[in-house]
């Protein structure tokens, strides 16, 4: 599945399928200002590490061409208002500050003499990190097909899917990939509450795609994992440390620890951009703190009384020491992953 991200030469928008939506809606979300790319990312219109890195790529197109519409003089300027505001839409995904800052570094050096040759050259730059997304995936999944067994049933945390990507996912990536080695497999989506993102989207695609898989609550990975029904856990990242250290949708640092107890591998799927060699260890990664609403309400029912604050911290750091594989296209990194990190940098 590649059509969830979508440029319309049309419309000259980013068309993007609406996953607050999802599983009962299927609509779609255009993006032709920066106020729009911005409002997609926050409300999680798009989300997902990678597909807000290939958003974030074609928004600063989309700026571009909102500041030409404009007219300022000075367009230098406005512009690189609009791209630090893309930036800083989120700030838990080092995906989308890497794409502004690819963005940034292909004006630096491409000495564009107006903003109409500099939106076309981003243009083509997003789109190459468009199939780029789609290519690290598919390689993704042919190194982590070697880590899953035939008959093994995986547990996945949140989603990491086509969805969450530019096509073919990260931790579904590896099962995919699993799958198109000819391996049987079935998988245990967790719910990941509060978005439900696992209930909504995972299962949604995989079923989808005709790879069998179930819902479980989030509070029963401890007793699924207990009577011996999950082999292997594979979730994806929104950033890795230097260290290791994975920050992944909430919740996945529980099932890390479970597994680790039960003597399951636990592994994390992402692209080599989603290392981040600047960030110490995952306690120094921001922490997304969100709406309250989206844990006093599901959907439009209200589930907390009036009056009760709740938290809504969107992300937790596994530690490095429970991963025993970071899945990347170039390869699987093993401990210690400060130093395997340090090398693939080198």
């Amino acid at each position: 599945m590649t059509d969830h991200i979508q440029f319309s030469p049309e419309k000259d928008a980013l068309v993007l399928l609406d996953q607050r939506l999802l599983p009962t809606r299927v609509e779609w979300f255009d993006c032709v200002t920066t106020g729009d790319v911005c409002f997609a990312l926050k409300v999680m219109v798009v989300r997902g590490a990678p597909a807000i890195g290939v958003t974030a790529a074609y928004g600063c197109y989309l700026a571009a061409r909102e500041t030409a519409r404009e007219g300022a003089a000075d367009w230098a300027t406005a512009l690189a208002a609009r791209l630090d505001l893309i930036e800083n839409a989120r700030p838990t995904a080092v995906n989308l500050a890497w794409a502004v800052r690819e963005m940034r570094r292909v004006w630096a050096e491409c000495a564009a003499s107006s903003l109409d040759e500099l939106a076309a050259v981003w243009l083509a730059r997003a789109k190459d990190i468009h199939l780029a997304d789609i290519e690290m995936c598919k390689a993704m999944g042919r190194f982590g097909a070697d880590l899953i067994d035939d008959g093994d049933t995986v547990m996945t945390h949140c989603n990491a899917g086509a969805l969450a990507t530019a096509g073919y996912g990260t931790a579904l990536g590896v099962i995919r990939g699993a799958v198109d080695a000819g391996k049987k497999i079935q998988v245990i989506a967790n719910e990941t509450r509060p978005f439900l993102q696992g209930a909504r989207l995972t299962a949604w695609e995989l079923h989808r795609d005709g790879i069998p898989v179930r819902v479980a609550c989030d509070n029963a990975c401890a007793l699924l994992m207990k009577r011996g029904l999950v082999r292997k856990v594979v979730v994806g990242a929104d950033r890795i440390a230097a260290n290791g250290d994975a920050v992944n949708k909430i919740g996945t640092f529980g099932v890390a620890l479970l597994a680790k107890n039960f003597g399951i591998p636990f592994y994390v799927a992402a692209p080599v951009y989603t290392i981040d060699p600047a960030t110490p260890t995952g306690d120094d990664v921001p922490i997304e703190d969100r709406d309250p609403r989206e844990v006093t309400h599901v959907g439009q029912t209200q589930v907390v009384p009036d009056g009760v604050s709740v938290y809504n911290l969107a992300f937790d750091p596994t530690p490095a020491e429970l991963i025993a594989g970071i899945v990347t296209e170039r390869g699987v990194l093993r401990p210690p992953y400060g130093e395997a990190i340090r090398k693939l940098f080198a």
